[in-house]
């Protein structure tokens, strides 16, 4: 992605929003900082899974350059408990590389961790989330938005909301658009079929008829498009929305090739909604609208991930990322011990669930702690303190519009509640 994304171009659009996101990870695993585990040094581990390799990779680098920020600023404050953090990473993948999945997670277990960040992904999340609750660790993740994931565990949160909300915006966004006959080419995934439903029920509800898609699939591991483009095509559908991975990019150049909606009628959503201009000739997608779930980056959080990574230009769940790793080192603090129960029993406290005094920084979160403050973290993300199911109370959703270059440039933000059930 570019920083285009991030200059305004004009939308016509206001959603209302109801109630909100996809997958990481990679090959092989590794570690970084100190080996020492949470238990034998009395250091707060911050562990996390990120997508390397895989399908969803291209997250990857915003994910892990918010992740040495927020240790670099919560060092730079005095660490934890008066001791300095270590961090423990692995690279997981995406879901169709679920020993890889499996492998990753149980690498980082193994440094004995006070939180794991992620995975982003819902699918990779399912395959992992029963061995580190089992381990009494939380699991924060800053990109899995399936609603079935909400309250699936104790010791499962997201920073990111569920595809609830994400799936009503977008759902409204195409009512709104004036679209009547909607297809909807989605993966057989976790990740798309939750979304789609959400979308489908909004869309609907406005008087969208969906032509294609309500209950249809494609399989992910598909490379041949045309039968699929050729059978959404006979429905003569206004607009198609897609939802997929890194397939969007054979599945949009067949959807073009048979002439079927790839500019102002087409959608996408946030695994999809990426820098198509290396991939696509000029002007393919210009006008097609998607979203992503969370906030809009501020110019100086973006400047900082900069100085940790030069050259980055997508942003995609940095700030939930590093609100996610800023909450844990709190809820540690609190708590004043860094073993996982005592994480997750914080987590929510230190979000803001129990009111207390606001605070924008480690820093400054810190100093209140330390006078046995209740506070209220408010961070990068925009989010509202945890719910009961460990979702967060309220949560943005970015809309976005294709330009001549095939790269998304950020519109707006819509902003919703996400209910507990």
């Amino acid at each position: 992605m570019n920083n285009a994304r991030y200059k305004k171009l004009p939308l016509i659009a206001t959603a209302a929003v109801a109630a909100a996101l996809m997958a990481l990870a990679g090959c092989g695993s590794s570690s970084s900082g100190s080996s020492s585990s949470s238990s034998s040094s009395g250091a707060f581990v911050l562990g996390a899974l990120f997508p390397e390799t895989g399908s969803l990779a291209y997250l990857g680098p915003a994910e892990t350059s918010a992740f040495k920020l927020a240790t670099k600023d919560i060092n730079a404050a005095g660490g934890v408990l008066g001791k300095p953090i270590t961090t423990a990473t692995a690279d997981v993948s995406d879901a169709d590389h679920a020993d890889q999945n499996t492998s990753g997670a149980q690498s980082v277990l193994s440094k004995n961790p006070s939180v794991i960040l992620g995975p982003a992904s819902s699918s990779v999340v399912k395959n992992v989330y029963k061995s580190i609750s089992e381990a009494k660790v939380p699991e924060i993740s800053m990109g899995a938005t399936s609603p079935s994931l909400s309250g699936v565990s104790p010791y499962f949160f997201r920073t990111v909301p569920p595809d609830s909300v994400q799936g009503a915006v977008l759902g409204n966004v195409i009512a709104q658009d004036g679209v009547r006959k909607l297809a909807i080419a989605v993966f057989n995934d976790e990740y798309g079929t939750n979304l789609r439903d959400v979308v489908v029920k909004t869309a609907e509800a406005a008087g969208v008829q969906v032509v294609y898609g309500e209950k249809d699939t494609f399989d992910p591991t598909e490379t041949n498009f045309a039968p699929l483009v050729s059978t959404i095509k006979a429905t003569n559908p206004d607009a198609t929305l897609v939802i997929a991975f890194d397939q969007t990019k054979q599945l949009v150049k067949e959807m073009s090739s048979q002439g079927l909606n790839t500019g102002s009628k087409m959608y996408m959503t946030d695994g999809n909604t990426a820098d198509y201009s290396k991939d696509f000739t000029p002007g393919l997608i210009t006008g097609a609208t998607g979203t992503i779930p969370g906030a809009h980056p501020s110019d100086a959080f973006q400047a900082k991930l900069k100085a940790i990574q030069p050259g980055l230009s997508d942003f995609t769940y940095s700030a939930e990322t590093y609100d996610g790793s800023i909450l844990a080192a709190l809820a540690a603090q609190k708590g004043g011990a860094v073993d996982g129960v005592t994480v997750q029993k914080n987590l929510a406290a230190v979000s803001g669930a129990k009111g207390g005094t606001e605070c924008k920084t480690y820093k400054d979160c810190l100093a209140l702690l330390k006078e046995k403050k209740e506070i209220h973290y408010v961070g990068q993300a925009g989010i509202g303190p945890f719910n009961s199911n460990g979702d967060p109370s309220k949560a943005s959703i970015g809309v976005y519009k294709f330009s001549a270059d095939n790269k998304p440039v950020y519109d707006h933000s819509q902003q919703g509640a996400v209910p507990k059930s």
